[in-house]
């Protein structure tokens, strides 16, 4: 069944041969390790365990990540941060490995090579990334491989990341006060509206002008997050800062989110709020609706959140002081 003949190069090459299993060759540079692979893979054939794994060994672990990037990101929403962090690892050793080669040590080396300057919750992504790719390869691309894969043996790391930044009414009168001074006629309304409706960036600059019923008042934000549309109220005053906007299919004329970036930092920079970042005013809104009385399942259908456990604890950012009302109408006697 096996065949072992020594090549011209000074090499041994074996040839199995066996009905209903792939035809298998494999060189090696002493005849003793071809014919102990040889009776290995014979072994497990008439014990019908055999996995052709050739596969695997003819591919490396860069070859998946640029069939990922070329074949499955471009149907992401975050392709093109996803593309980027891709190429980036493409730059690393453990790209070169192939399937086979490749372990849990390979990996816990590049997990400390990028580890410098990442939070956390970065480097757990990166390192999840690489567990979808090597699923796909598995259960999608047909690629025969190690029931466990290397990443699965490397511990994630444990974070403890979640802000809880919040702005007094005071600190969000100056933030509007100098965007209001911004070369960026939109900015101000911007920010009003994402603190009135708890919406997200791509939502607002994606708010078209069809899918506002100013006589329902309400709007619908298309393909979310989630892939789903979500219709919510709006206030008297949303709908007066989306009324006074220039006309066009689009609510805010936004050139780029790079663009928007930049003159949004200014404005929080200039109002000494220098870790306020704009997705945080989603945080502010939901804060405010809880706090105006709403109940939860009702923030949630504005904000679109299909978790309550997700807002409460990531959204809410319900401070201390925010409860001292409560306590104060808590009486211990009836009188």
């Amino acid at each position: 069944m096996a065949t072992i003949r020594q090549l011209k190069s000074g090499k041994w090459q074996v040839i199995i041969r066996k009905k209903n299993y792939p035809e298998l060759t494999k060189s090696f540079m002493m005849k003793s390790l071809a014919s102990k692979w040889a009776k290995m893979i014979e072994t497990q054939m008439e014990k019908r365990v055999f996995q052709d794994m050739s596969g695997a060994e003819g591919t490396t672990l860069k070859q998946l990540i640029i069939k990922y990037r070329d074949e499955i990101v471009p149907t992401y929403k975050s392709k093109t941060t996803l593309t980027y962090k891709l190429n980036y690892m493409l730059k690393f050793k453990v790209c070169y490995y192939n399937l086979l080669e490749l372990n849990a040590g390979h990996i816990n080396t590049f997990k400390k090579e990028i580890s410098p300057g990442r939070a956390p919750k970065t480097i757990n992504a990166y390192i999840n990334t690489l567990k979808r790719v090597w699923e796909l390869a598995r259960t999608t691309w047909g690629i025969t491989l190690p029931p466990q894969s290397p990443m699965a043996l490397v511990p994630l790391l444990p974070v403890r990341n979640e802000r809880t930044i919040t702005l007094s009414d005071e600190e969000f009168e100056r933030l509007i006060h100098e965007a209001k001074k911004s070369k960026a006629n939109y900015l101000a309304d911007m920010i009003m509206f994402a603190a009135l409706t708890a919406a997200r960036y791509s939502e607002i600059t994606g708010l078209l002008r069809k899918d506002v019923d100013y006589n329902k008042c309400t709007a619908t934000f298309r393909n979310t997050k989630n892939g789903e549309d979500r219709e919510i109220p709006l206030s008297d005053e949303a709908i007066r800062i989306l009324r006074k906007q220039p006309f066009g299919d689009r609510f805010f004329n936004v050139k780029s989110r790079e663009t928007f970036k930049n003159w949004y930092n200014k404005a929080r920079d200039n109002a000494g709020l220098q870790y306020f970042r704009f997705h945080d005013l989603r945080s502010h809104a939901i804060r405010k609706m809880i706090m105006s009385g709403m109940e939860t399942i009702m923030v949630a259908k504005i904000s679109g959140h299909k978790t309550l456990n997700v807002l409460h604890r990531r959204y809410s950012r319900i401070q201390a002081e925010d409860l001292r009302p409560q306590v104060n109408n808590i009486r211990l006697f009836k009188r």
